[in-house]
């Protein structure tokens, strides 16, 4: 297993589509938050629990981007081939995806976590240039970084899972980006007390905040991490399984 992860976490370092994603990434939280922070108006971010509409953009931008590197490590390389002479090194597929799941969630640890500092950092000079106090307490953001993090690691495992099953890359990557952009947008805004058990809200419990909806919406955080484990666990699983009864030709 240590041979198989160091290989995979090789790839995620030097492949130009990782560096690609997580340039991405920072371009679109700091876009992102400072849209926010100057479009809403100050009376409204004034307000403690408005304020999550900004600050919890980092939650659902770490856990989508670290969805995708999970699910690009594998359809990435059904794509260029380069999957057949990776399984000829590791014939035990479930294995293989176990290294890709492992590798990935430690990817996603960082992941998570720098986008959760960036839309910190970003959202706080914003508010202070615009003479708004944050009103987010020390252990908020204590939550927010550490909840994050580990939701995107989650993430990155599920995104793997996920990358197993579909295999196409266009359609996991375009899969991925309109369930957690569009489809639990939805759930949690008119359906919350069916919304908030879903994977992205589990993501927003963890961390304490998410921008589509408020706190009191959102289970609580052992609850949300029960759960996207448990999610993580199923996607995880059934992507080992499909891959070894699939031809990876």
């Amino acid at each position: 297993m240590i041979p198989q992860l160091r290989s995979e976490l090789l790839k995620l370092r030097t492949t130009r589509g990782s560096l690609t994603l997580l340039a991405s990434m920072v371009v679109l939280v700091v876009f992102i938050v400072l849209l926010h922070s100057f479009a809403l108006s100050a009376a409204t971010l004034r307000v403690a629990a408005n304020q999550p509409k900004v600050f919890g953009w980092g939650t659902s931008i770490g856990a989508l981007f670290a969805a995708l590197l999970g699910a690009l490590s594998v359809t990435a390389e059904i794509r260029s081939g380069t999957i057949l002479p990776t399984a000829l090194v590791t014939p035990n597929r479930s294995l293989l995806i176990a290294a890709k799941s492992a590798a990935t969630a430690l990817a996603g640890l960082l992941v998570g976590l720098l986008a959760e500092g960036l839309v910190a950092a970003t959202a706080s000079a914003a508010f202070a240039a615009r003479g708004i106090p944050v009103e987010i307490t020390t252990g908020g953001f204590a939550q927010m970084l550490a909840g994050g993090a580990v939701a995107a690691s989650l993430w990155a495992v599920l995104g793997t899972g996920i990358g197993a099953i579909v295999r196409n890359q266009v359609g996991a990557v375009a899969g991925l980006c309109v369930w957690l952009l569009l489809i639990e947008t939805l759930l949690i805004g008119q359906v919350p007390a069916f919304g908030k058990f879903m994977p992205g809200s589990t993501a927003g419990a963890l961390a304490g905040m998410l921008q589509s909806a408020d706190s009191s919406k959102l289970v609580a955080p052992a609850q949300g991490a029960a759960l996207l484990f448990a999610y993580t666990a199923v996607a995880a699983g059934a992507g080992a399984l499909a891959t070894e009864r699939r031809d990876l030709g």
